[in-house]
């Protein structure tokens, strides 16, 4: 299996693959038929960093996982395949008639759906609603042109939800709106929120 990536969704093999993740309503609402996702973070001793998602909104718990309980991993850019969401059972809800917007078009990069729509999308578990978002992420392993950059957000703005774009660097992850509005942006990486001028170089203190 490819190094999980953050946002990746990972299912396990038993409950007890889930460490770390304490929390009360976790043991009463997770079992290894729902995926966990992968979050930004260091383990010493390799294991991958992973978030479970609970039936509200707030019900959030971080835990960790060993690469050796994954039994199935789906991509953020495997959602975002036009014959697969044309598929889905959620086709009427907006994020998805959003998505579908987007990939009838072709772009210089890899992109894919994150979030709650990501979530339903690969579960079928239908956490979305009229009024729901979308969560999409560019892969831009090297920086992208700032142009195609500024079609992508003109098109995201018309789309028939709101839809907030993370653009996934090797460095970390950082919102595409701040980026192209200030220039600087607060990048997340595994260690912690850095801001920088420059998502993809590596800067010296």
């Amino acid at each position: 299996m490819q190094t999980p990536q953050p946002h990746d969704l990972l299912w396990l093999d038993t409950r007890e693959a889930l460490q770390g993740a304490d929390a009360l309503w976790v043991s009463a609402q997770w079992r290894p038929e729902l995926p966990v996702v992968v979050r930004r973070d260091i383990h010493a001793g390799g294991m991958i960093p992973v978030g479970v998602r609970g039936l509200r909104r707030d019900q959030r718990a971080a835990g960790w996982a060993s690469a050796s309980h994954v039994v199935r991993r789906v991509t953020p850019e495997a959602l975002a395949d036009l014959e697969y969401l044309l598929h889905s059972p959620f086709v009427s809800q907006p994020p998805v008639q959003a998505a579908i917007q987007l990939a009838m078009r072709e772009w210089r990069w890899s992109w894919g759906i994150a979030g709650s729509a990501g979530y339903a999308l690969a579960t079928g578990i239908p956490v979305l609603h009229a009024d729901s978002d979308i969560d999409l992420l560019i892969r831009a392993p090297q920086r992208p042109d700032c142009v195609q950059l500024e079609q992508w957000r003109h098109l995201t703005m018309a789309l028939p939800c709101r839809a907030d774009t993370q653009v996934e660097t090797p460095r970390g992850g950082f919102a595409l709106t701040e980026w192209l509005r200030e220039g600087r942006v607060l990048l997340k990486t595994a260690s912690g929120p850095q801001m920088t001028v420059d998502p993809w170089q590596q800067e010296t203190p």
